[in-house]
């Protein structure tokens, strides 16, 4: 099913790219704008447009809009995903490298929603469907600890806990260089990348996000980092330590030597959840796990360790 939308550009929009002008009049993605634009779907005044094209106050603009997709839990299991932990309200999994937190459109692979499922667990119903009983994420290249709200009573706690920052988060990274200096705060905002969708970037509109870390030991060229997250925001650890200029070894999208990585072996970032700790949200008291490194991650130390 297809819908046509006609808007008219009104002057604050002076000057604007297409896909910039539509995507804040109807919400969209740029892009999702930038898409629709290579198909035909955007008009002009009449005439095709294309995602760059510049738009002035008082032109028409006309969009065919194709019925919005939605993902949904498929049951699959997910090779390597281990329970952690289990009782009535909460699930703790230890998610491998190559596995999503939940569905999403554009992905086929396993997820942690789906792998529960296919294991028989009972979720949480709050939450939009394909995100049900998620409180926190982990990027697909990222491995390590995550909680899964079971009761709706453990969910509503959880994302309280999450909101006021009262989760520990510890993650241990391997980053190229040696910051300086060896243990720090970055405090700087996080926001959609201006060019480039897929990707987050220090932005002056982003949202307020600030990470800890601390050196635990310096080879030669790299350096083991634990660090702890007070803020969650998308790709936040390896957005900021890009931003110092010591980017997560085996991370290309931002700035990561692409010849290190495969010299270590590794086809993902160095990146793992090794702590999870917080307050149980129905028991009310602190449980904390841990995580060992998974092989991939275990081999390019030891790579690293004899250079």
């Amino acid at each position: 099913m297809t819908e046509s939308r006609v808007l008219l550009v009104p002057e604050g929009l002076e000057g604007e790219r297409v896909d910039a002008a539509l995507a804040r009049m109807l919400g969209l993605s740029r892009s999702r704008v930038a898409d629709l634009a290579a198909t035909g779907g955007v008009l002009l005044d009449g005439a095709v447009a294309g995602k760059s094209d510049r738009v002035h106050a008082g032109a028409l603009l006309e969009v065919t809009l194709d019925e919005p997709r939605t993902a949904v839990v498929q049951p699959m299991t997910a090779p390597g995903l281990t329970i952690v932990y289990d009782d009535h309200d909460i699930v703790v999994i230890d998610k491998p490298v190559g596995v999503a937190a939940h569905p999403s459109v554009g992905w086929s692979g396993p997820t942690v929603l789906g792998h529960l499922a296919a294991a028989g667990f009972r979720i949480s119903t709050s939450g939009v469907p394909e995100r049900q009983g998620i409180v926190q994420r982990l990027d697909v290249g990222t491995s390590g600890l995550m909680v899964v709200a079971k009761s709706e009573l453990a969910y509503t706690g959880l994302k309280r806990a999450f909101r006021s920052r009262t989760v520990d988060k510890t993650y241990h990274t391997l980053v190229q260089g040696h910051p300086d200096p060896f243990v720090g705060t970055i405090d700087a905002p996080i926001g959609r990348h201006p060019s480039a969708e897929y990707k987050m970037a220090i932005t002056a509109g982003g949202r307020h996000s600030v990470t800890h870390y601390e050196t635990l030991h310096a080879f030669v060229g790299t350096t083991l980092l634990e660090v702890h997250l007070e803020t969650g925001r998308t790709h936040q650890i390896r957005v900021h330590m890009a931003a110092i200029r010591h980017p997560c070894v085996g991370d290309p999208m931002y700035g990561g030597d692409p010849v290190l990585a495969a010299r270590l072996g590794l086809e993902r970032q160095w990146l793992h959840a090794v702590g999870l700790g917080f307050v149980h949200p129905v028991r009310n008291e602190q449980v904390t796990f841990s995580s060992e490194y998974p092989a991939d991650l275990r081999n390019a130390l030891d790579v690293v360790a004899r250079a």
